[in-house]
């Protein structure tokens, strides 16, 4: 609220419309204190209850908020001819908290107190004769802290008085994140089951039908954005008129161009910020030329630059050399053959490889002064690109100097311990011989050095799986706390594929897990819920999975399963479910996870037929095949093989079975079509028999025989079943015809079965004098074999 400036001038002072946080605060209910003075300023808040001696506090009249008249009226005092009742209506609702109410003091015939010193009139002091005034009168602030007068009668008569004291409770500042809002509209709104990953929604034409369509298309997508960098890179004066409306910086392409010219240390600075690597070692080369020295500090940029990289930038310009120069010389670069490459053992198999006496290792040996940050950045850069040998010979370096090593350093050469030794025993002796050189130097281990100890260990068999926990315990002392990548290495020590341990452990991690949510700190996080799904899937445990998959929803840990690795896990989890889970439970997650949340294997399908099977709910398989075309696994031989005969194995409901018989003519167009390079599936003796039955067992004779006649076309043998199936559906349809042919086509093909045929053709079949006469012209073979009725699965 406004103030009056303290002068005599008529002009009035409005309150502002909105008051402040603190003067909003301490403002209640009008039905208190209603003869009280209003204070607004923390000068006036302070002169609460000092009234005169022969006046009291009901007795005194109200003031006004704002001054009136020629004279003005300052703040705390009453104009006059102004009644209490008038400026109660004139300051509607504007009633202090008991504890900042404030009267002024007064002289004993009511006049307000008044100091001629500081101008402005009687009227044009009120509430800042307390103390505030002599502030108020030159312009500047009221202090908060302004104490009052020390008259001695004043404050017994503030003594006198009670007041009821009231807390003054302040909101909180509640600051909330810049996606609050998104987050808060996101939460509202449930998963799509129908909907594909937000990756792929931008062209439903290319929406990917499985997981290997998927990967296709994110890593097409990458390999554009690569692309598209790369040009922008390498022609960016076809780019210097860019215009975007909104201008997103973030996504503007970065200027690569140095705006430094000459050869100087001030460039050489400029190109490593850029991240140009040929183009800093040939100006730091110039500079050794010209003689003029470059600072530690540069030289060490220029090792981080180059140890990060491991010279991937010459590489390049190398490998464009090379096919220049073939190019000139007309030989065709295909038709060379690619130099081997030295096998280098280190803790990444791809990548840029760390090359003998490259740029780094030179810059390192010329530099006239080095220390530990030199040797440390060479050491973290060996490891990398696979040098851990070298690495562990410039640590040694290192400890000649005199130099102490920092944390990353000590985790990179714990890191390399697999590759340094051969066998377990000298790999853990090696990691306790870089912990006590950390305890040594002083350097305290972090996460991350615990996470590369537990890695180690897991290449330690037996000894592995005997220090894990004690390793573990000593992250509990230092006060660590474990991350997701911790928890990775413990499950992947104590579970392997031929050696299950027991499932405390794993129940143990997820007590943990489930409690928290989890930021990346490692980039091995990333393979805690696939590894941790996979070992509930080999103990065979639905409750630990369901665990775990709830402490996956848990805050953001979502986030950490990408793409590939969050179609492994449910691929995992829906597989557990069909083995453990009842029919209806796997349904109802089948139906709710694809394609949202991945697309299902091959594998996923026969989980889920099997399922069926044990659950005796074979009238689904319709929809699965369905889904099976759609997910385009419909030229998979072992999932059509596993379809087929579970719906002819047994007969089922007319309903069930016509819908049976569509799904084998499916199967039937499939083997027939030929796509587009892709040469028609071939026929095997079991998915003919399976598909001949399953058209005789709806009556349709026509389309059973053409799958006959195939049997004879690709040299496949039928079984008695599926003979006796036809036979029957012949007989079913009043087919004496088919029924014949099917004689025929058995003695043909020398089966032991065609005279029994024949005899059941002859009794059940009411035939005419040709047909009877066409039937017994054929004469069976009595002395095949019985292994010729035996199917040829090939």
């Amino acid at each position: 609220m406004q103030t009056c400036s303290g002068h005599g001038g008529g002009k009035r002072h409005k309150p502002a419309s909105a008051p402040h946080l603190i003067s909003s605060a301490v403002y209640i209910p009008k039905d208190t204190l209603a003869n009280r003075h209003h204070g607004t300023t923390l000068g006036g808040l302070m002169a609460n209850g000092r009234a005169s001696p022969g006046r009291s506090a009901a007795a005194a009249p109200r003031t006004e908020p704002r001054g009136e008249g020629g004279g003005g009226t300052g703040r705390g005092e009453a104009a006059p001819g102004r009644t209490t009742a008038e400026g109660r209506r004139r300051g509607q609702g504007w009633r202090p908290l008991p504890a900042a109410a404030v009267v002024p003091p007064r002289r004993p015939g009511g006049a307000a107190r008044h100091d001629g010193r500081h101008g402005g009139g009687a009227a044009g002091r009120g509430l800042l004769a307390a103390g505030g005034g002599a502030e108020q009168a030159k312009g500047l602030p009221v202090r908060a802290g302004c104490r009052c007068s020390s008259s001695s009668t004043a404050q017994k008569a503030a003594e006198n008085i009670e007041v009821t004291q009231e807390e003054i409770v302040l909101p909180r500042r509640k600051t909330w994140d810049k996606l609050a809002v998104l987050q808060t509209l996101a939460s509202t709104v449930n998963r799509d089951p129908t909907a594909a990953h937000y990756m792929f929604q931008d062209d439903p034409f290319l929406m990917p039908k499985n997981s290997a369509n998927a990967r296709l298309l994110s890593l097409s997508k990458e390999s554009g954005r690569n692309a598209a960098k790369y040009i922008i890179k390498q022609f960016p004066q076809y780019f210097d008129k860019i215009l975007a409306e909104p201008n997103v910086p973030c996504l503007m392409p970065v200027t690569l161009i140095p705006q430094l010219e000459g050869v100087n240390e001030e460039a050489l600075r400029e190109r490593i910020n850029l991240r140009m690597v040929k183009a800093s070692v040939d100006l730091f080369d110039q500079l050794l030329q010209a003689g003029t020295p470059v600072s530690l500090e540069t030289t060490n940029s220029l090792l981080d630059l180059l140890c990060f990289y491991g010279d991937g930038e010459s590489a390049q310009e190398e490998q464009r050399a090379e096919k220049e120069d073939l190019e000139e010389s007309g030989v065709n670069a295909s038709e060379q053959k690619t130099p081997k490459r030295p096998l280098q053992r280190g803790p990444r198999s791809s990548g840029s490889r760390w090359r003998e006496n490259n740029n780094a290792e030179r810059i390192f040996k010329i530099m006239p002064e080095r220390n530990a940050h030199s040797y440390c950045t060479m050491i973290r850069g060996m490891v990398k690109h696979g040098a851990s040998a070298k690495a562990y010979d410039v640590y040694t370096d290192l400890l000649n100097e005199r130099h102490k090593a920092d944390v990353h350093t000590f985790n990179a050469l714990i890191a390399a311990v697999p590759f340094l030794k051969d066998r377990s025993p000298e790999r853990w002796e090696l990691v306790k011989v870089f912990l006590n050189h950390m305890v040594q130097q002083e350097v305290q281990p972090n996460v991350l050095t615990f996470n590369a100890v537990l890695k180690t260990l897991r290449r330690c068999g037996g000894i592995g799986r005997s220090v894990a926990i004690s390793v573990i315990k000593e992250m509990e002392a230092l006060e660590i706390e474990p991350s997701l990548a911790t928890y990775e290495h413990l499950l992947s020590i104590f579970y392997r594929a031929v050696d299950l341990g027991p499932s405390l452990i794993i129940s143990e991690v997820l007590e943990d897990v489930e409690k928290r949510s989890f930021t990346a700190q490692d980039p091995d996080d990333a393979n805690f819920f696939a590894t941790a799904m996979q070992v509930c899937c080999d103990l065979k445990d639905i409750k630990l999975a369901y665990r775990l998959n709830k402490a996956m929803e848990t805050g953001d840990n979502w986030k950490f399963l990408d793409m590939a690795q969050l179609n492994s896990y449910w691929s995992k989890f829906f597989s557990l479910l069909c083995m453990m889970e009842q029919i209806d439970v796997v349904l109802k997650w089948y139906r709710e996870m694809p394609p949202s949340l991945f697309y299902p294997t091959p594998k996923n399908i026969l989980d889920l037929l099997q399922a069926l099977d044990a659950a005796n709910h074979l009238e689904a398989i319709p929809s699965v095949w369905e889904d099976t075309k759609l997910l385009g696994f419909n030229r998979r031989q072992d999932l059509l093989e596993e379809i087929l005969s579970l719906m002819s194995r047994e007969t089922h409901p007319e309903e069930t079975q016509l819908a049976f018989a569509k799904c084998a003519e499916d199967i039937k167009n499939v083997h027939e079509q030929s796509w587009r390079e892709q040469a028609p599936l071939a026929w095997t003796g079991s998915a003919l028999g399976h598909v001949a039955v399953l058209f005789s067992r709806v009556g349709r004779t026509q389309d059973a025989w053409k799958v006959m006649e195939r049997f004879q076309q690709v040299n496949r043998i039928p079984t008695d079943r599926v003979m006796d199936e036809f036979l029957n559906c012949a007989k079913q349809t009043n087919s004496p015809d088919e029924a014949i042919k099917l004689v025929k086509l058995a003695a043909s093909l020398g089966l032991s079965s065609a005279q029994r045929l024949k005899s059941r053709a002859e009794k059940e079949f009411e035939l005419s004098e040709s047909q009877r006469k066409a039937l017994e012209s054929i004469q069976p073979d009595s002395d095949s074999s019985d292994s010729d009725s035996d199917s040829d699965s090939d």
